[in-house]
């Protein structure tokens, strides 16, 4: 007979990534790895073993072929005629944190776990974060 093994309350670490001049899906994904913890040996799919991730230079993040004209972002202000559509090249313009975590957000699973994962994740536009006290350890993303 097989035991199920259930790890203990698991401390997460700070880990600090660099986007300049990733691609923003690839990135996205390495990043959504760290976050449920799937690198870790005691990985379990229903508890958020994952790590905090930081993301800096998110600004610099980079889309390929003729995403930045062609991929469109969509809210919905809740409002008739509310919706509203931004380019991709535009949104990474104005609002490149919100590019990085619509990536990620999309790759997490729905619910309360997801949520709670998602909470983990920390992203600036240019080289500084506040999370210096955390010492980060830096992540060479390939």
């Amino acid at each position: 007979m097989f035991k199920t093994f259930v790890p203990k309350q698991v401390e997460p670490k700070w880990v600090l990534v660099d986007a300049e001049g990733q691609t923003v899906g690839r990135l996205a994904t390495q990043i959504a790895r760290i976050l449920r913890g799937k690198h870790k040996p005691n990985w379990t799919p229903n508890m958020a073993t994952g790590d905090f991730v930081v993301v800096i230079n998110a600004s610099k993040a980079r889309f390929t072929g003729g995403k930045p004209q062609t991929k469109i972002y969509t809210r919905y202000t809740g409002y008739q005629g509310g919706l509203k559509e931004i380019p991709a090249g535009e949104m990474l313009a104005k609002h490149p944190e919100r590019v990085i975590e619509h990536a990620v957000k999309g790759m997490l699973p729905k619910g309360p776990l997801g949520y709670k994962i998602f909470s983990r994740l920390k992203v600036y536009a240019g080289p500084t974060h506040p999370h210096q006290a955390q010492n980060p350890e830096k992540l060479e993303v390939k």
